[in-house]
């Protein structure tokens, strides 16, 4: 188990909580991402969600919750509306594994089959570590991109990355203490290689195999006379996003029926 895997996991254990309930649930929904191949749309999905939690409810405004999410995202020039990027011609396919520690605030009083309201909105923030693998298509076969340094880097990036969850939903209390939610969550994670693509074309000469040259740059002009131009958007980091429908089910104990 990754190092930062296995501190969220014994911070989320041995932290001294008061509270009175539990809570669990499933997610499904879509994933999507902003990078060097979808710079301007923040709310384009690209594959599918789905994930579970652990939650702890401090109280009926604050919980922590232990939560893993595979998504699947992609982005293709081809069918960009941008001829620029369809002159590129790069396409990347990955799934992501996330696991995060995720504080939530509740805007109003809620506590299933105890509170008045039977609904609230909420914002959360949190922290975890994903873990990422992009590939593309050639010639009929998917590539692993990350082994063959595409852009000329001196050694494989690294296929992890610590991230930073944030984002907003609504709970509601459908029946007795089971609860839908929904949420929409954006990821900020600490590298801009998500998608392969980052930096600048690099000297097609200093590239490790043919194939490397060939996904390194796909474009029709020569290769030569794209050297130290911009490969990617220039921004340093990607983002990534998850759209997500929730069932859950809360354990109240006895005592939070006297709670005031």
């Amino acid at each position: 188990m990754p190092k930062t895997l296995l501190i969220i996991l014994l911070l989320f254990i041995s932290f001294n909580l008061q509270a009175q309930t539990w809570e669990i649930g499933g997610s499904i929904g879509g994933s999507g991402y902003m990078g060097d191949l979808n710079p301007n749309n923040p709310l384009k999905l690209s594959g599918i969600a789905a994930g579970g939690f652990v939650k702890r409810n401090f109280d009926r405004y604050l919980a922590l919750r232990l939560n893993y999410t595979y998504g699947d995202i992609q982005g293709n020039d081809a069918n960009s509306s941008n001829q620029q990027f369809r002159d590129r011609n790069l396409n990347f396919y990955t799934g992501l594994s996330e696991v995060a520690l995720i504080g939530e605030f509740n805007f109003m009083e809620y506590l299933p089959n105890v509170s008045n309201n039977r609904y609230t909105p909420f914002i959360y923030l949190g922290i975890g570590t994903v873990r990422y693998n992009p590939q593309a298509d050639y010639q009929g076969e998917r590539y692993n991109l990350r082994p063959l340094t595409t852009e000329g880097e001196a050694k494989p990036y690294a296929n992890s990355a610590i991230s930073i969850p944030y984002g907003v939903g609504i709970k509601y209390n459908v029946s007795g203490k089971w609860n839908i939610i929904a949420d929409l969550g954006y990821r900020q994670p600490n590298t801009d290689y998500l998608d392969d693509v980052s930096g600048a074309y690099p000297n097609p000469a200093k590239l490790p195999s043919d194939l490397a040259r060939a996904l390194s740059d796909r474009s029709a002009a020569n290769a030569n006379t794209l050297i130290g131009s911009q490969r990617g958007d220039g921004r340093g980091r990607d983002t990534y996003l998850f759209l997500q429908f929730t069932l859950s089910y809360t354990f109240v104990t006895q005592n939070c029926y006297f709670e005031k």
